[in-house]
C-alpha cells in the first residue's frame, strides 16, 4: 500500500482520520499505533515481528539504562569518595554493556537481514582468490519494510537515553508508536523522540486549519510525484537500461533526468507523509531545504535528506571528532603540522567513517560504497581548499556572494551531483564508469531529439515534465525568498482559493503518470 495510492489516501487514511476524530482524547493515540501497525502487516505481514523485536529491545534496554541511573543516584549516598569514583565506574561500565548489548540486537537484525548476503559474497570471493576451499551460504532475506529507518529511530532514542538526554519511557505504546508511526516508518523523515512522542501520544482535536494544510501538502506531493517523476521513469528507465545502444548525450541526459526524477519524487513523499501527519495535528522534522539551490556540495548534504544527515552527524561525526584517540590525532597533527592541519586531520578522517555509513546505509554493494566515497571526496578537497579559496577572493576582491558567481557555484554543484545520481542509479560502478565514458566519447548529439523521443516518451510528456518543473522552481524560489505560498494562498479570497486548489487537483487528474500505458512506480528510497 503506496503512498500515493487510492488505497492509503482515501480509504486507508480517511478511515485513521475519522476514527481519530471521535474518539475520545486519552485514547486517540491508540488509533494512531492500530493504525501503524495495520499498515505495517498490510504491507510486509508476518515480517512485523522485526519491528516488534527491535521496538521490545530497546524499550527494556531503555529502562535497564533509567533503572541503573536511579541506583547510582541512590547509592552514592552515605559513599566514601573513593567507594562513590568506584561505583560510579561500575555504573558506567553497567550503562555501556547494556546500551552496546541493546544496539548489537537491532543494528544485528539490520546486518544479517539487508547485509549478509554481500559479507557471504564478498568472504567467498576472498576465499576463492586466497585458494581457500570454504565457501559461505548466501542467504537472501525479504527485507522489512523501513527496517532501515526504525533501526536509526530506535537506534538515537537509547542512545539519548544512554547520554542522559532525557528519561526511557515506561510506556511500551509510547516507544511502540514513535518507532511505527506509519507515515513516516517507509522513508522518513527520521524523528527523535523527545520531538516526535509527546505529539504522537498527547491526542488533539480536529483541526480544520492542520486537515487542510495537510491536504494541500498531499496534493502538492501528488503533483510532483505524478506527473512529474512517475513520467520521467520512462525515459529514464529505457536508457539506463539499455546504455550500451546510447549515446553519451542520451546518458547525460537521463542522469539529469533521473536527478530531477529521484528530487521530485523523494519530496514528493516527504510532502505527502507530513501532510498525513499533519491532519493528526503531528509534525514531523524538515527533509529537504531546496537542496539545487546549493553553492557547495557540503551545503546540498545539509539540504538534502536532512535528518538522516543530522542523526549522522549527532550520533557518528561528533562522537568521533572528539573522541579521545581523535583529540589526540589532532594535537600530534597540529604540534608537526601546524593549527589548521590538527583541525581538519580528526575532522577528515571523522567524515571518512560518516561517508562510509552513508554509503553503506543506501545499499549492501560496491556501488554504494563508491558513491559514498565520492560525495566524501568533493567535500573533504573543498575542506582542505578553503584557505587557498577564501585567499584567492580576498586579493581578487570579487565579492563572494554576487549573483553570477553564486549561479555558476550552483551549476558547478549540481553537476557533481548529477554524476552522483548516475552511479546511485547504476547496476555496478562498472556500468556508471562505461556510462561516463561514452559521455566524453561517444556524445552523438547530432540527432539528440529524434532519439529522445525514441525513448518510451514522446514530446508532448516532455512538455508536461517541463511545465511541472517550471512550476516546482517557480514554488522553490519563492520558498528560498522566505515567502510561504500555503499561508498566501490561504490569505485570498475563497473563489481564488479554490481555483488554486481545483486546479492543482485537475493538473494531477489530467497530467499524470497513470492508467495504460504507465506501470506504477513505487518510491525509490523506500527500497533502502
Amino acid at each position: 500500500m503506496g503512498y500515493a495510492s487510492y488505497k492509503y489516501l482515501l480509504i486507508f487514511l480517511g478511515s485513521v482520520l475519522l476514527f481519530y476524530t471521535v474518539m475520545p482524547r486519552r485514547f486517540k493515540w491508540t488509533v494512531l499505533l492500530a493504525a501503524s501497525y495495520g499498515f505495517y502487516w498490510i504491507s510486509s505481514g508476518r515480517l512485523a515481528v522485526f519491528l516488534i523485536a527491535a521496538t521490545t529491545a530497546v524499550y527494556l534496554g531503555g529502562i535497564l539504562l533509567d533503572k541503573i541511573g536511579q541506583t547510582a543516584a541512590l547509592g552514592k549516598k552515605g559513599l566514601e569518595k573513593e567507594e562513590k569514583k568506584q561505583l560510579k565506574s561500575l555504573i558506567s561500565f553497567q550503562k555501556k554493556a547494556v546500551a552496546a548489548l541493546t544496539l548489537c540486537i537491532i543494528f544485528g537484525m539490520l546486518l544479517v537481514i539487508k547485509y549478509s548476503g554481500f559479507f557471504a559474497n564478498l568472504f567467498n570471493r576472498a576465499a576463492a582468490f586466497s585458494g581457500v576451499d570454504i565457501s559461505l551460504p548466501v542467504l537472501n532475506f525479504v527485507m522489512p519494510l523501513g527496517i532501515s529507518y526504525y533501526t536509526l529511530q530506535a537506534a538515537g532514542y537509547l542512545i539519548d537515553v544512554y547520554r542522559g538526554k532525557y528519561r526511557a519511557s515506561y510506556n511500551f505504546g509510547k516507544v511502540a508508536l514513535f518507532l511505527s508511526f506509519f507515515p513516516q516508518i517507509v522513508q522518513g523523515p527520521i524523528g527523535r523522540f523527545d520531538r516526535l512522542a509527546d505529539p504522537l501520544y498527547e491526542g488533539h482535536r480536529f483541526s480544520y486549519e492542520n486537515v487542510t494544510a495537510g491536504l494541500q501538502l498531499i496534493c502538492w506531493g501528488l503533483f510532483k510525484k505524478m506527473v512529474i517523476a512517475d513520467r520521467l521513469n520512462i525515459f529514464v528507465a529505457d536508457v539506463f537500461g539499455n546504455y550500451t545502444e546510447r549515446s553519451g548525450s542520451l546518458i547525460l541526459a537521463a542522469g539529469v533526468l533521473y536527478t530531477l526524477q529521484i528530487y521530485a519524487e523523494f519530496s514528493a513523499c516527504m510532502d505527502i507523509v507530513t501532510g498525513s501527519a499533519q491532519l493528526f495535528s503531528v509534525p514531523l522534522d524538515k527533509n529537504f531545504e531546496r537542496p539545487f539551490f546549493s553553492k557547495s556540495v557540503s551545503e546540498f548534504w545539509r539540504r538534502w535528506h536532512i535528518t538522516l544527515g543530522a542523526w549522522l552527524k549527532d550520533y557518528v561525526f561528533y562522537p568521533l571528532s572528539f573522541s579521545p584517540a581523535f583529540m589526540g590525532l589532532g594535537r600530534f597533527t597540529k604540534k608537526h603540522f601546524g593549527e589548521y592541519a590538527g583541525s581538519m586531520v580528526p575532522a577528515t578522517l571523522a567524515l571518512f567513517f560518516t561517508w562510509a555509513l552513508i554509503g553503506f546505509w543506501h545499499g549492501a554493494g560496491l556501488r554504494f560504497i563508491v558513491y559514498g566515497m565520492y560525495y566524501y571526496a568533493f567535500m573533504v578537497a573543498g575542506m582542505w581548499l578553503e584557505p587557498l579559496i577564501a585567499r584567492a577572493f580576498s586579493v581578487s576582491r570579487i565579492k563572494r556572494d554576487c549573483l553570477p558567481l553564486n549561479i555558476i557555484r550552483m551549476f558547478r554543484t549540481a553537476t557533481i551531483v548529477v554524476g552522483g545520481m548516475m552511479l546511485f542509479r547504476a547496476g555496478s560502478v562498472t556500468e556508471w564508469t562505461e556510462m561516463i565514458r561514452r559521455v566524453f566519447t561517444d556524445f552523438g548529439s547530432s540527432e539528440f531529439m529524434q532519439a529522445v523521443v525514441g525513448c518510451g516518451m514522446d514530446i508532448h510528456d516532455f512538455y508536461i515534465v517541463g511545465i511541472g518543473a517550471a512550476a516546482m522552481l517557480a514554488v522553490s524560489i519563492l520558498q528560498e525568498k522566505g515567502i510561504n505560498i500555503r499561508e498566501s494562498v490561504a490569505r485570498q479570497y475563497l473563489p481564488v482559493r479554490w481555483a488554486a486548489y481545483a486546479g492543482l487537483i485537475l493538473a494531477i487528474v489530467v497530467f499524470g503518470a497513470y492508467g495504460t500505458g504507465y506501470d506504477a512506480v513505487d518510491f525509490i528510497y523506500a527500497q533502502f
